[in-house]
């Protein structure tokens, strides 16, 4: 049976960035103090021939809560950020193996950033949610899929 883990910057710190408002290196007031601005959450990183950020809107739709699959992207991070209050699921591994997995459970108030080459499943969400992903684009193909014979289930 799989622990699932809450989502910690300490926890996640090998695939990448928690993006949460109290994990600001700095915040200051802006807009002659209507606007708190929490600065700098994370760097997008995007690596190879006319790599360039994209700023994306993706509407995850619940599926089962089970993994037979881990995927990375070799050129570039990629972060997502929920847009609504829903919490949902960041599954990552150090290796892409069965026997490496960890699942997080992550609140609605909190996003990853996984660096390049970090291995995690696709979206996982209970409820249709809402989120920005901030990718990369590039001349070089930036998707490596590994399936596995086994599959980790959880939840109800």
């Amino acid at each position: 049976m799989i622990q699932i883990e809450d989502l910690t910057p300490e926890a996640f710190a090998l695939f990448g960035d928690v993006i949460e408002a109290g994990t600001a290196a700095k915040t200051f007031e802006i807009n002659d103090g209507y606007t708190t601005r929490v600065h700098d959450l994370f760097q997008p990183e995007v690596r190879g021939a006319n790599a360039r950020v994209l700023v994306n809107y993706f509407l995850g739709r619940p599926r089962p809560l089970s993994v037979s699959m881990l995927e990375c992207h070799p050129y570039g991070s990629q972060a997502f950020i929920p847009m609504q209050p829903h919490n949902w699921w960041v599954v990552v591994a150090e290796q892409p193996e069965f026997d490496a997995l960890r699942v997080f459970r992550a609140r609605g108030d909190q996003g990853v950033n996984y660096r390049p080459g970090v291995w995690h499943h696709p979206l996982l969400v209970d409820q249709d949610q809402q989120f920005l992903v901030i990718d990369r684009h590039g001349d070089e193909h930036n998707l490596q899929e590994r399936f596995f014979e086994q599959t980790l289930t959880w939840g109800p």
